[in-house]
C-alpha cells in the first residue's frame, strides 16, 4: 500500500484526558468518612452471637487431646460415647456487641423431664465489653451441678446488655 492510501485508512483518535491525580486525592478522606460513618451505624444496632460450640469436658477439664481440629472431633465422640469420662459440659460462644455497656452471656438448659417438667438450668456470665469484632467465651457446667443435671437435650444462648436481649440463638428443640 502507498503511504498516501495508509494515512487515509487509518483513524485518528485524540488522547484520552487524564483525570488530575490532586483531583483522586481530594475525594479519598470522603470516602474513608463515608464509610466509617456507615459502619458506626451498623454496629450501632445491638449485638450478634455468631457460633454456638456445645463441648464436653473429660476429668482434666480438656475439650480436645491436641489443637487439631480433627482430634477435637474425634475426641467429642469419644466423650459422648463414654459419658462417664465427662466431667462438665463447655458453650463457647463466638458473640459481638460494639454498642454494649454491659454484657452478659446467659445460657439456658433443659435435660431429661422428670414428672412432667424438663429439668432447667441458667449458666452466666459477665464479658467484658467488646469491639465490632467477634469474641470468644466459654460458659461451663461442671462438678456437682454437671452431675445432678444429667443430659441435656435443648438450649439457648443470649446476649444481654443489662435487660435488653440483644441476641440468640438456640438448638432445634428449644421452644
Amino acid at each position: 500500500m502507498s503511504s498516501k492510501l495508509l494515512k487515509q485508512t487509518l483513524l485518528n483518535f485524540p488522547r484520552p484526558a487524564r483525570y488530575g491525580f490532586t483531583m483522586r486525592r481530594k475525594n479519598f478522606p470522603l470516602l474513608i468518612c463515608g464509610l466509617l460513618i456507615l459502619n458506626f451505624s451498623a454496629e450501632a444496632a445491638g449485638g450478634k452471637i455468631i457460633k454456638v460450640l456445645p463441648q464436653f469436658l473429660d476429668a482434666k477439664g480438656r475439650r480436645a487431646l491436641s489443637p487439631s481440629l480433627y482430634e477435637r472431633d474425634a475426641y467429642q465422640a469419644f466423650l459422648r460415647a463414654n459419658p462417664a469420662k465427662c466431667s462438665g459440659l463447655a458453650y463457647n460462644i463466638e458473640w459481638k456487641a460494639a454498642g454494649a455497656t454491659a454484657p452478659k452471656l446467659r445460657v439456658e438448659l433443659r435435660g431429661t423431664p422428670q414428672g412432667d417438667k424438663p429439668k432447667e438450668f441458667t449458666l452466666e456470665k459477665s464479658v467484658a465489653r467488646g469491639g465490632g469484632f467477634g469474641k470468644w467465651t466459654a460458659v461451663t457446667l461442671e462438678g456437682k451441678d454437671f452431675a445432678e443435671f444429667g443430659k441435656v437435650t435443648a438450649w439457648r444462648a443470649t446476649l444481654w446488655d443489662g435487660n435488653e436481649l440483644l441476641a440468640e440463638q438456640k438448638s432445634f428443640l428449644w421452644q
